[in-house]
């Protein structure tokens, strides 16, 4: 990936992270997309950069292995864009946006959006928590089997 960025002797520098534009640029990654979202998620500053605890966490939870309430931790953390430990309807948008491409009209990503905190907000707060999301999650058997990353 970048050899030239890990010192030889790591221990005179254990705090040495990954860019994150090295990181998107994997071939497990580069077409997500949601690959910003997943390594900003993963890092412990919140911009991006890995240290070799963030990147090992990253691959350990996207790995098939992973269990469902791990996967599920993280899959809010991605889709809660605005980090406000909520998704909103904001959040769905741009969720919607990334999936498809931005090849939906603004009707159809307000009709989804409000169906998704319909069928899904389970304390009618117009927002999902991470309860309703897990909720809504326990619903879809796919789930599991699409939030993983083969290496």
């Amino acid at each position: 990936m970048a050899p030239n960025v890990v010192p030889m002797d790591y221990t005179k520098d254990p705090d040495v992270k990954l860019p994150m534009q090295l990181i998107i640029n994997m071939p497990e990654l580069k077409e997500n997309p949601f690959k910003e979202r997943i390594v900003e998620s993963f890092s412990e500053d919140g911009e991006g950069s890995l240290s070799f605890n963030d990147f090992v966490d990253m691959f350990s939870v996207l790995s098939e292995m992973a269990p469902r309430e791990l996967k599920a931790i993280y899959a809010f953390k991605i889709y809660d864009f605005n980090t406000d430990n909520f998704i909103c309807k904001a959040d769905l948008e741009k969720t919607l946006n990334k999936l498809t491409r931005e090849e939906l009209t603004a009707e159809e990503i307000t009709l989804v959006c409000e169906k998704v905190i319909e069928e899904a907000d389970m304390d009618g707060d117009g927002k999902l928590g991470f309860a309703d999301f897990e909720n809504m999650i326990s619903k879809a058997p796919d789930f599991l089997s699409t939030f993983h990353i083969r290496i």
